[in-house]
């Protein structure tokens, strides 16, 4: 396995919405082999299906998490290298009087100290941060 791309949450999840973009779809079976998480993606999905009532809804998320993403994913630790990256990211940022969410900020750092390319549908959540690649594929 080459890990290459880093799925944002909402790329993650986009399988299970009622109508999923075909476009990321295709894409994330063309890469399987090349996708990884952040823990704290792994957090987000999993913080987002607690909070749901028990239900067909989160049973579902439950077995998604569990058996499709847990089982074919690697998820990778905000560590200190990336606390390093992502400490000097937002002393640089503040000094411009940019604050960006803190868990874009790990996200990022994630990506950049393991050379990989960020995929996500919000592209300008990770435009401030210097030398990420991002990449949307919600878009044909």
């Amino acid at each position: 396995m080459t890990m290459h791309y880093l799925l944002d949450t909402n790329v993650v999840s986009e399988p299970l919405r009622p109508k999923p973009n075909s476009h990321i779809l295709a894409r994330l079976k063309q890469h399987a082999d090349e996708l990884v998480l952040a823990s704290v993606v792994w957090h987000e999905l999993w913080y987002g299906c607690e909070r749901l009532p028990a239900s067909t809804k989160r049973s579902m998320i439950e077995k998604y998490l569990n058996e499709v993403i847990g089982r074919s994913i690697p998820i990778l630790p905000y560590d200190d290298r990336a606390a390093q990256w992502h400490a000097k990211e937002r002393a640089r940022l503040a000094a411009r009087g940019k604050t960006p969410p803190f868990v874009d900020g790990q996200i990022a750092a994630i990506a950049y100290v393991n050379d990989l390319t960020l995929v996500t549908l919000n592209v300008s959540d990770y435009s401030q941060f210097q030398d990420v690649r991002v990449e949307n594929w919600g878009k044909s």
